[in-house]
């Protein structure tokens, strides 16, 4: 029978594969043979088993091996022969309509790798975004920095000025420490309690109504107040339902503020204290923010312009396999941070189905062009960016090997570098301009992209 590959639509192809009756029986009666050498059946002395025993008791079990054997050799005959780029291994299933008694004959369906299509690049639109830390940058972190590191005081801390012990009431800018009990008809779900949640009132840390409910309260009172949640929440078995929230005031603390003098300089790490040191070095870290964040934007800018220049199908098994992936990123996440408390808790799957036909539809772009245009990583690239990652370290040397020690990390500088190829050849044929903005702008931008 000849080999024909069936277009079952997009990229879903099937091929019949024919193995005659009498070649699979010839190798399931090879085995038994050497079979019958080795093994220990009770009541028979080693390699004194007679064929007939060894044949009923193990012939399914080999025929069942052998046909395994036989169809994942002949498939990757076929596909070799028509060279075809298999997705991933296909589904077997026996062919019913086949009228051939003297062959097994079974339906192999599977996915292929779809032709990457790419419009002209030279087509595509970039805009650089250019930022420039004047004063104002610098003034305004020293003053988030100022803020970081406020000293909370605590009705323990009589000493520290603050306010009247007796009315130690939550105010916005307190620190305050609650226990969380939440309730959907009466029982609670799963990751509904939470004990000693820390967050700084008034600053959009937590749900509106949490900080609501916790204004004016004191140490040791409790508020009830129900909260809906939304139908697109993260977990389908509390999305749209209403829960009934009780918190519990464990801890109050205020704001006690520092002077922004030597003292605290120093502790931004100037050692002798300079406040003029201090404003060079924010700086300095604020440009080599804002180079990480432009060079962010840009490459999510140039993965963009790919995606709209492509015209291809994707792969559903691989769409599949990514979403599965992110599913349980999601879900490992929420667990490490006490959301989730059952591994059975459904998450809706839709939500990642998009960031998962961008993520295999980018990797199938990059991968073509890695290939036609030989932007692979070299090794020297690679050292460089080692050596980037590593010099803001104490021990550059230590940091290096680590990454060298292990090719997981290695894999990771690899494809970090790759990428940085891919978005110089797109920016060396696109049509880029710049534009100045500020940092607050380009911070906006940055998380936009991040989104």
């Amino acid at each position: 029978m000849a080999n024909v590959v069936e277009n079952l639509g997009k990229l879903q192809r099937r091929v019949t594969i024919t193995l005659p009756k009498k070649v699979i029986q010839k190798e399931i009666d090879e085995r038994i043979r050497k079979l019958a050498k080795n093994v220990r059946i009770s009541g028979f002395r080693p390699g004194k088993v007679p064929l007939k025993t060894v044949t009923q008791r193990y012939a399914s079990q080999l025929e069942i091996e052998v046909l395994r054997e036989s169809i994942n050799k002949e498939f990757l005959y076929i596909s070799g022969a028509k060279s075809l780029r298999v997705v991933e291994q296909p589904s077997i299933s026996i062919n019913k309509e086949s009228t051939e008694g003297d062959a097994y004959v079974f339906d192999a369906t599977f996915e292929v790798y779809p032709e990457v299509k790419l419009s002209n690049i030279s087509g595509a639109e970039i805009q650089r975004k250019i930022t420039r830390i004047g004063d104002s940058e610098i003034d305004r972190t020293i003053k988030i920095l100022h803020k970081q590191r406020i000293r909370f005081c605590s009705h323990n801390d009589l000493s520290e000025p603050g306010r009247n012990s007796k009315d130690i009431s939550a105010q916005s800018g307190d620190r305050i420490t609650i226990d969380l009990v939440s309730k959907i008809d009466g029982k609670v779900f799963p990751g509904g309690s939470s004990e000693n949640l820390t967050f700084i009132l008034g600053e959009g840390q937590i749900l509106p109504e949490f900080e609501r409910a916790t204004l004016g309260l004191k140490v040791g009172e409790s508020k009830k107040f129900d909260l809906k949640f939304p139908d697109d929440y993260y977990s389908q078995d509390i999305a749209s339902k209403t829960a009934c929230f009780t918190i519990i005031i464990k801890k109050i603390e205020w704001p006690n503020q520092l002077e922004i003098d030597s003292e605290f300089a120093k502790s931004l790490g100037i050692v002798d204290g300079d406040l003029t040191k201090m404003r060079s070095e924010i700086k300095d870290n604020l440009e080599r923010e804002v180079k990480r964040r432009t060079q962010a934007i840009l490459k999510n800018q140039v993965m963009n312009a790919l995606l709209r220049l492509s015209d291809f199908d994707i792969p559903n098994s691989l769409i599949e396999q990514d979403q599965q992936r992110l599913i349980e990123i999601s879900r490992q996440e929420l667990a490490r941070r006490g959301v989730l408390a059952s591994e059975k808790t459904a998450i809706s799957t839709e939500i990642f189905k998009q960031r998962a036909e961008r993520r295999v539809k980018l990797s199938l772009i990059l991968s073509d062009l890695v290939k036609n245009h030989k932007l692979e990583a070299k090794p020297k690239q690679i050292q460089a960016v080692v050596n980037e990652f590593s010099k803001s370290h104490e021990d550059p040397e230590k940091v290096a090997h680590w990454y060298y020690s292990d090719q997981q990390r290695l894999a990771e500088i690899e494809a970090y570098v790759v990428e940085n190829n891919v978005v110089d050849f797109v920016l060396g044929k696109a049509n880029v301009t710049d534009k100045e903005v500020s940092f607050e702008e380009l911070m906006k931008a940055s998380q936009e992209a991040e989104a």
